[in-house]
């Protein structure tokens, strides 16, 4: 069946009153879950370093290898050249040989400086390991106190939150989806989150400004509902406001 007006703001404002609650237990928690997530990402990505210089290492070590089997390569070709040079017959391939000697003694001390650098950023990745390790380990540490911290508060929390969320979805489900839909647009819309207000001292109480004195009697009446022309928040009087709070406090304390 239909509701009346007065009843779609009372639902209104209690919907309101139950999420002003959850709020001010989310503001205790404070930043500390964007806290927790920062220090998971950020451990993710030391981990993920961590991975990507040991795979760096891995490959500089093959690279190493690839090296000296060059080398070794040198040498046995330089071996070869050696012993063709006693079996030269003329001085035309005795130079030919020579130069090809004189290349592989440039390949090996290319070869050998190329280990050098090899082994110099490997030392160096070392360093940036052990420095990120440490690193991971303090994190960890900060994680797993701002992780307490939060559970702590979480625990303490937890069957308020809960029976404001059920309590929150048992309202929300009974106000038609027009008027839902609205509250919660204007509630995205301030930090706050205040969507329904009363009037304070003949004022919107949510952003402060006057409210004409017919105004103020056609909200009295509860036969509309009226937004503030200033803020667009839903408007309610203070009577109404305390009864409802006064109902959701007791439902709380019931639970």
């Amino acid at each position: 069946m239909d509701i009346t007006v007065e009843e779609k703001l009372k639902q209104l404002y209690k919907v309101q009153a139950i999420d002003s609650k959850i709020d001010k237990i989310y503001s205790i928690r404070g930043e500390l879950p964007i806290e927790v997530a920062d220090l998971e990402d950020e451990i993710e990505g030391l981990r993920t370093r961590l991975d990507k210089l040991n795979s760096d290492i891995e490959g500089l070590n093959l690279d190493i290898t690839s090296k000296k089997q060059a080398i070794k390569d040198c040498d046995n070709l330089i071996k070869k050249y050696d012993a063709q040079l006693g079996d030269v017959k003329n001085n035309r391939e005795y130079l030919a040989l020579t130069k090809e000697v004189e290349l592989q003694n440039l390949e090996k001390m290319a070869c050998d400086k190329k280990i050098g650098e090899f082994k110099l950023e490997i030392e160096q990745k070392k360093e940036q390991i052990a420095a990120s390790k440490a690193l991971l380990d303090d994190r960890k540490k900060d994680l797993e106190v701002k992780r307490k911290e939060l559970n702590n508060i979480a625990e303490e929390t937890r069957k308020e939150e809960e029976t404001l969320q059920a309590m929150r979805k048992s309202v929300i489900d009974g106000i038609e989806p027009r008027l839902s839909k609205a509250y919660e647009r204007i509630r995205r819309s301030y930090t706050n989150g205040m969507a329904v207000v009363p009037i304070e001292r003949e004022s919107c109480g949510g952003c402060y400004s006057l409210i004409p004195p017919q105004r103020q009697l056609d909200i009295a009446t509860r036969k509309k509902v009226i937004v503030c022309e200033h803020c667009g928040r839903i408007l309610v009087d203070i009577d109404l406001t305390e009864k409802t709070k006064a109902e959701v406090n007791g439902a709380l304390a019931e639970a």
